[in-house]
């Protein structure tokens, strides 16, 4: 799992000029938040965006793979690749990015109102 230096610059000099965005390494991936919310993930130069399940079947009807780290045919996480098309084309690519970010607000919402829950049973 690495992500090179030219490719998050790239990346972020890509998505920031959509939106502001911040990266942060994490287990040799790079993790990347705009809106205060962890939106997409890199790993091996290549840079997924979070779905949920208004958004994954854009994603797939594309044949777009999931991101698995712990390799192909394991468990996949809520990320797909990002199509390279979107690299080239900024009006598009943040029609992808607000889906992204909308996904990882639901993630959010759903995490708060599983800690609110479970404080209240405690």
């Amino acid at each position: 799992m690495a992500v090179s230096a030219q490719f998050s610059t790239f990346l972020l000099d890509t998505l920031g000029a959509v939106r502001p965005v911040t990266a942060r390494r994490m287990f040799g991936g790079v993790g990347f938040y705009a809106e205060g919310l962890f939106f997409a993930i890199a790993d091996d130069d290549v840079l997924y965006f979070r779905v949920d399940d208004a958004s994954r079947g854009y994603y797939e009807r594309e044949g777009l793979q999931a991101f698995c780290p712990m390799g192909p045919g394991t468990k996949s996480m809520s990320y797909y690749t990002v199509p390279a098309r979107l690299y080239d084309d900024p009006e598009e690519l943040a029609v992808w990015m607000r889906r992204a970010l909308d996904a990882a607000r639901t993630k959010a919402r759903v995490r708060r109102a599983g800690r609110r829950g479970r404080a209240a049973h405690d």
